[in-house]
């Protein structure tokens, strides 16, 4: 079963934005996808058995060796390919925690590294969505909101809300 049988109709991933201490944003080139060769943000699909956020740090970590913790919810990319398929992604906003030294991960990527956003503003290869966060306003970010149970009787082993 390939992977886009596997995740049927409705796709959920998740896409990090991480910025260094220095204000750099993590970005990555693609081997693969429609997004192949331009810069965009570490992103993936949401695996069984995890929430969005633990995704998203997982996605991270795997493209580029860099740990993270999320410091909140930026927004949801939703869209319909062929007028079939739901591919939706949601975006957070992330924080390295320990040393900034990226590793990409060579299967998957041409290249991924911390670059000042002002640089990538002007670079012709970045990504329509990194273009669009370029002019974004930090107070768009939700913190996440932890220890909340909606009632035993939904069976819920994680559940957060991001407002």
């Amino acid at each position: 079963m390939s992977s886009r049988e596997k995740r049927g109709k409705v796709w959920l991933a998740v896409s990090g934005l991480v910025k260094s201490s220095e204000g750099h944003w993590l970005v990555v080139k693609k081997r693969y996808g429609g997004l192949k060769g331009q810069w965009s943000l570490p992103a993936g699909f949401v695996e069984a058995g995890e929430t969005a956020d633990e995704a998203v740090i997982r996605e991270v970590k795997e493209e580029t060796g860099i740990d993270c913790v999320v410091n909140g919810l930026i927004g949801l990319r939703t869209g319909v390919i062929k007028g079939e398929i739901s591919d939706n992604m949601i975006l957070f906003l992330l924080e390295p925690v320990g040393e900034e030294r990226v590793i990409p991960q060579e299967n998957e990527l041409y290249d991924a590294r911390f670059i000042d956003p002002a640089e990538l503003m002007h670079d012709k290869g970045a990504s329509i969505l990194l273009r669009y966060l370029m002019n974004q306003n930090e107070s768009t970010v939700n913190p996440g909101i932890e220890g909340i149970n909606p009632g035993d009787q939904f069976g819920y082993t994680a559940y957060k809300i991001f407002l």
